[in-house]
């Protein structure tokens, strides 16, 4: 079957940046769109970044110019390089993933998140 495991977050200080990589693995035939989550105490959960098939990208204004997200096709795996980071970037962080899987079914898969806090 299909698996996501999350890694990097962790504590920083603001200004201080981290990591975060989110793999697939398992009967996967291909991968379409991939994205980053987060969702803080009482808020909604929002989309922070995506990147489709074909590479394009997208961000939450909040983000633009200190985040990157980018991925790794041959191993089927997301990154979100977070610069500059800010108190109010804390956060839980999901990745998710749309793929196709050898049997040709696609789903949608989610993360079960990884905890990044920022101190001031």
């Amino acid at each position: 079957q299909v698996r996501l495991v999350e890694s990097g977050g962790g504590l920083v200080q603001a200004g201080g940046s981290l990591k975060l990589s989110c793999t697939a693995s398992g009967s996967i035939f291909s991968v379409n769109a991939m994205a980053w989550y987060r969702q803080a105490p009482g808020k909604q959960r929002e989309l922070v970044a995506e990147v489709t098939s074909v590479g394009r990208t997208n961000y939450v204004d909040s983000v633009k110019g200190r985040f990157t997200i980018s991925r790794n096709n041959a191993k089927h795996t997301v990154y979100l390089q977070m610069d500059s980071l800010k108190p109010e970037d804390t956060a839980i962080y999901y990745c998710h993933v749309r793929l196709l899987t050898v049997v040709l079914r696609m789903d949608d898969y989610w993360g079960q998140g990884t905890q990044v806090t920022v101190s001031s």
